[in-house]
C-alpha cells in the first residue's frame, strides 16, 4: 500500500476520532500537506510533512508509514513523528495555559446571591437609594 487518503490516514493515525471528523476538518483547510490546504481524497505519501490546526496550536508531523485501518495508540504512534519544532511548541502552549488565570477568577462583580443582597439592604443600599436620571 503505498498511498491512502489523508482523511483515512488522520483517523488511522488516531489525530481524529471519527473519519468524518477528519474529513471536516480537512475541508475547513485545517490541514495541510507540504504548505498546501487539500481535500479529503488527497493521497499521503510516505515522508510528506502535514500540519494540522488544532485548539489554538499547529501541529508538524511527518509521515513515517501508510496504514488505512485503524489499530491501537501504540501502533497509531508509528505512523508518523513529529518535528521537534512542533513538539517545542506544543510544550510552550501547555506550559502557557497552565499559567493561565482561570477566566471565571477574572469576574470581580457578577449577580449578588440571596446573601450578597441583604447584606447590601442591610447597609442601607436598598432600591429606594438607587440612583435615578428622572431627577
Amino acid at each position: 500500500m503505498d498511498k491512502v487518503r489523508i482523511d483515512k490516514w488522520l483517523w488511522a493515525a488516531r489525530f481524529y476520532k471519527t473519519r468524518s471528523l477528519a474529513t471536516d476538518e480537512v475541508n475547513k483547510g485545517r490541514v495541510s500537506v507540504s504548505d498546501q490546504v487539500v481535500k479529503p481524497s488527497r493521497e499521503v505519501k510516505v515522508g510528506e510533512l502535514i500540519a494540522l490546526r488544532r485548539d489554538g496550536l499547529t501541529r508538524t508531523v511527518q509521515v513515517l508509514a501508510i496504514s488505512d485501518k485503524r489499530g491501537s495508540a501504540t501502533v497509531a504512534q508509528l505512523l508518523y513523528a513529529e518535528t521537534p519544532d512542533s513538539l517545542k511548541a506544543r510544550e510552550l502552549h501547555s506550559q502557557q495555559r497552565r499559567f493561565a488565570r482561570e477566566p471565571a477568577l477574572s469576574i470581580a462583580h457578577g449577580r449578588p446571591t440571596k446573601r450578597d443582597r441583604r447584606e447590601l439592604e442591610q447597609a442601607g443600599h436598598g432600591w429606594d437609594d438607587r440612583w435615578s436620571a428622572s431627577l
